[in-house]
């Protein structure tokens, strides 16, 4: 029997990438979108549902199960970035990255769980960034979003081990996606003290997502996961120093550390 999948955000960049490998590869798939109805290049169905609406995640999640009897894989992918001086971003668009980043995900799971406990199996990946694991200038609301859902998956994995459930945390790097256009900067303020950073520092994190690797790459490491009869906790996907810099920050001194991003950051 082929295993049944859900991919939050599967309509575009690396949601979609994940949703067709797996397609092809015999899975039955089902993504997300806020808009379903006006996506129309998609190989899999696409069901309505919001991540910050814990009823729409309900429905979405309902209606799946009662078309397939049951629920295998859940890819916790939808996200989104945010960039910005701390000090000037609106504490509501923080709240807002917070709802889709960590708060959609958590609401995700607990939809799932109670199906997988009946089932007595599922696994349950959570797309993070190596971004959350250290404190990024100028990203430090993304990084902090993705580091606590990071954290998130570490202590929920214990919990449910023991009815057959695995979870774990899969961070990709930079990829050639639109998540850049559809993620909130905060502006570069004519006059302010962090004008001349924050709008380099801007132009060097557009390079890196235009440049970034091929989103198939993250496509193969989760379907990898899947084959996985027991899933690490942690799978880092992207360019080599990307992950090392993971590496660098367990064994460098905190402060040449810093230094060593503040020199990246041209701060």
């Amino acid at each position: 029997m082929s295993k049944v999948v859900l991919i939050t955000g599967g309509s575009s960049g690396i949601g979609k990438s994940i949703g067709e490998f797996l397609h092809q590869k015999g899975f039955v798939v089902y993504g997300t979108s806020r808009n379903p109805e006006r996506v129309l290049n998609t190989i899999f169905p696409l069901v309505a549902l919001d991540v910050r609406n814990s009823e729409s995640i309900q429905t979405a999640v309902a209606k799946i199960i009662a078309a397939s009897g049951r629920l295998d894989i859940v890819i916790n992918n939808a996200g989104i970035g945010i960039t910005g001086p701390l000090e000037e971003i609106p504490t509501e668009e923080i709240k807002n990255n917070f709802e889709t980043n960590f708060f959609g995900p958590i609401e995700v799971m607990k939809a799932v769980l109670p199906q997988m406990r009946a089932q007595k199996s599922g696994l349950i990946i959570n797309v993070t960034s190596i971004a959350g694991y250290m404190g990024l200038p100028y990203r430090s609301i993304y990084s902090a979003s993705k580091g606590a859902l990071e954290l998130i998956t570490e202590a929920l994995r214990m919990e449910v081990k023991s009815f057959g459930i695995h979870i774990a945390n899969v961070a990709p790097g930079d990829f050639a996606t639109n998540i850049a256009s559809g993620r909130y900067h905060a502006p570069v303020i004519k006059g302010s003290a962090y004008e001349g950073s924050y709008g380099e520092s801007l132009r060097t994190m557009d390079e890196h997502v235009d440049g970034g690797s091929n989103p198939n790459e993250m496509a193969e490491a989760v379907y990898k996961i899947i084959q996985t009869k027991e899933p690490n906790v942690h799978y880092k996907v992207g360019a080599f120093m990307q992950k090392f810099s993971i590496v660098l920050k367990r064994i460098l001194p905190d402060k040449v550390y810093e230094k060593m991003l503040m020199n990246h950051y041209k701060l």
